[in-house]
């Protein structure tokens, strides 16, 4: 017998429409990408799904298609409204890929759910029985494993742990309220608050190396964000139950820099016995962990993660 068919996964941001074949392991075997078009049209932006769907199937046939997305999703209806691609509400995706590849299975989950789930599967959250995959970039967003399974909540979009509040009276938040994690410790919420100490720098890449290098108001900046970031990651843990947190994204790329001050408000934060001891890694497989996680959705148990 033959090896079983690729997994066809599927990776939809912003910025980028990926497409995947994963192989039984969750090894991704080849990756075909396309920009997202920034544009008010719905047909466009499925027009470049599409081709990056065809290319992948040139290369044979699949066993069945996860789709990973930005949300809100709406599992219940298949359908998904990315903030990031405003031409896109209540869009049908898994009716239309189901019509791109038919004949297949076709699952739909949120990213952060499946940078969690690839980061479990072949990442830094191999072993962990209670996970949380973070993302720390122009948004804060994550994704639960709770006892080795998936959990996507009631709708299917549990794990928005940016939307933690952090500082009662703090900023507003895009999401419509007020001192939530992500407006205060996102990259350009980040930047933002820099530029009002004075700091003259144009994006977060550049103020994560300007911390890097001692410059006071970056220094401060990231220390005010992983303040932020420690203070999710204990309210999750505590109410979770978790043994392990994995980051990811623009932002945790920075490295030592949010890394070291996170792990130090840790200890100011991770009081209660039982998460005293909760390992916090960087990821494992950048770009790779929401096509990894994507095809993961055809698993289903444990045995054959």
């Amino acid at each position: 017998m033959g090896e079983p068919a690729p997994v066809l996964a599927l990776d939809i941001g912003g910025t980028k429409i990926a497409a995947g074949l994963v192989d039984g392991d969750g090894v991704l075997l080849r990756e075909f990408r396309q920009p997202t078009p920034r544009i008010d049209d719905a047909e466009q932006v499925w027009a470049a799904a599409s081709r990056a769907i065809g290319e992948a199937l040139e290369c044979g046939p699949v066993r069945g298609v996860g789709i990973s997305s930005a949300g809100p999703i709406d599992l219940s209806a298949g359908a998904i409204s990315p903030l990031n691609i405003g031409a896109w509400r209540e869009f049908p995706v898994v009716e239309r890929v189901t019509g791109a590849v038919p004949g297949v299975p076709v699952r739909l989950a949120g990213d952060g759910l499946c940078m969690a789930l690839g980061e479990h599967r072949r990442g830094a959250g191999r072993g962990a029985s209670f996970l949380l995959g973070m993302v720390v970039s122009t948004g804060i967003g994550g994704g639960l494993v709770l006892d080795g399974e998936p959990y996507d909540g009631r709708t299917g979009n549990a794990g928005h742990v940016g939307h933690v509040v952090v500082e009662l009276d703090g900023p507003p938040c895009a999401c419509g309220g007020r001192g939530c994690a992500e407006a205060i410790a996102s990259g350009p919420r980040l930047v933002s608050w820099a530029r009002e100490q004075g700091w003259e720098g144009d994006d977060a890449k550049e103020l994560a190396a300007a911390a890097a290098v001692g410059e006071p108001v970056a220094a401060r900046a990231f220390d005010r964000g992983a303040r932020a970031v420690a203070a999710l990651i204990a309210s999750v843990a505590a109410v979770c139950d978790l043994d392990r947190v994995v980051i990811g994204g623009g932002v945790a790329g920075a490295g030592p820099v949010l890394f070291d001050p996170l792990r130090a408000a840790l200890a100011d934060y991770l009081g209660l016995d039982f998460i005293r001891g909760l390992a916090v890694l960087p990821a494992a497989l950048g770009g790779q962990a929401g096509l990894v996680g994507a095809a993961a959705l055809l698993g289903g148990s444990r045995a054959e993660w």
